[in-house]
């Protein structure tokens, strides 16, 4: 199908490899590198009064070193189910004193956070914080959408992610133990947030979800939306009929394998972000390519008989998927991924106050 579509700015965020159909670009809003997206312009971040530009470089530790206060993103591993290894980023508080902990859930994709770790939390002062990677993912990495290995599509799924992430998670809570008891967030960036409500039990003195571009609806429901919204129900009614037929999991169609299309299509997000005692803060983008408004508001209404206290939502106006603002008239890009890190702090000062409390001018 060749569209005006094919010029959206997620054209080229799907993982191709030899499939049974290549991915179609109205529907690589699932197969995208939301992480890329996001990240694009973060090369020079609003960086928070109080906080410095300049930051070490990614280093490799010894087994038993821990980051440092203050000083950048180390790399670690946490055990997940039988014989795996999940890869990690860690950086202790970069100001004193130590106020809570941030563990990051990535969005898709095959590239991993080290190369702009330190400019994406760069507004985290008071915080440490962990980044789980998925299952055969290098934090290092840089790896393009189009060129993730064959081997990774196969084993991305969210089942297999969700499995793999209570391990590491566990086993992460059981390193903590003895060590004094800090408040700590679960923050999913797009695709990451569709695992918050199961692996929030995992996680101890938990006191909130923080979800970035994330719309809140089951992820299959959010993708009809997008689709309609694109032109491309057609693809997405043959996509459903391939869920709902007789090919293996291993067969890769529209840049992803059946396996992952198929939980995707039964993957409970809304009820879950509803039901769950968790206050959420949701934050997303007016000019979101890849999430529509609907979708988010959509979500809202559903949401809206929960506490205020105890879920939000704030839509950045002009902020692309990523929260990134372009610059307009003279003015400098705006990054707004470090605002939410600043409501954050905000709430890390206050924590009674929640993490919906009014905003600080």
């Amino acid at each position: 199908m060749r569209t005006a579509v094919h010029q959206q700015p997620w054209r080229a965020k799907a993982c191709a490899v030899r499939t049974l159909s290549k991915a179609s670009p109205v529907l690589a809003f699932f197969a995208s590198a939301t992480l890329a997206m996001a990240l694009a312009g973060c090369s020079a971040p609003h960086v928070p009064e109080g906080a410095t530009a300049a930051q070490p470089d990614l280093v490799v530790p010894a087994v038993e070193q821990g980051p440092a206060p203050g000083a950048g993103f180390i790399l670690g591993v946490l055990p997940g189910v039988g014989d795996a290894v999940l890869q990690t980023l860690q950086r202790a508080e970069r100001t004193a004193p130590l106020r809570y902990r941030v563990i990051v859930i990535p969005g898709s994709g095959c590239a991993g956070m080290g190369p702009i770790a330190n400019r994406y939390f760069a507004g985290l002062l008071h915080a440490q914080v962990l980044v789980l990677h998925k299952p055969g993912v290098d934090p290092r990495s840089q790896t393009k959408p189009a060129d993730c290995p064959h081997r990774f599509v196969l084993q991305d799924r969210h089942s297999t992610w969700l499995a793999q992430a209570r391990a590491a998670l566990r086993a992460d809570a059981q390193q903590l133990q003895g060590q004094p008891a800090v408040p700590q967030l679960l923050v999913g960036i797009s695709e990451g947030a569709e695992l918050l409500p199961a692996l929030a039990p995992e996680v101890p003195h938990l006191a909130g979800l923080v979800l970035v571009g994330a719309s809140g609806l089951d992820p299959q429901e959010a993708g009809a939306l997008q689709a309609r919204r694109v032109g491309a129900e057609g693809d997405w009614a043959a996509l459903e009929q391939l869920v709902a037929g007789a090919p293996h999991d291993s067969v890769v169609v529209q840049g992803r394998s059946l396996g992952y299309w198929r939980d995707l299509w039964h993957w409970p997000v809304a009820q879950p972000l509803i039901d769950g005692p968790w206050p959420v803060l949701q934050v997303w983008g007016g000019d979101d390519a890849l999430v529509p408004a609907q979708a988010y508001e959509r979500f809202a209404q559903r949401a809206a008989p929960r506490s205020p206290a105890g879920w939000c939502a704030r839509r950045m106006e002009g902020a692309d998927h990523g929260l990134q603002q372009p610059a307009a008239n003279g003015e400098p890009r705006r990054d707004g991924l470090q605002q939410v890190w600043a409501w954050l702090e905000q709430w890390a000062r206050a924590p009674r106050s929640g993490l919906c409390a009014p905003l600080q001018r």
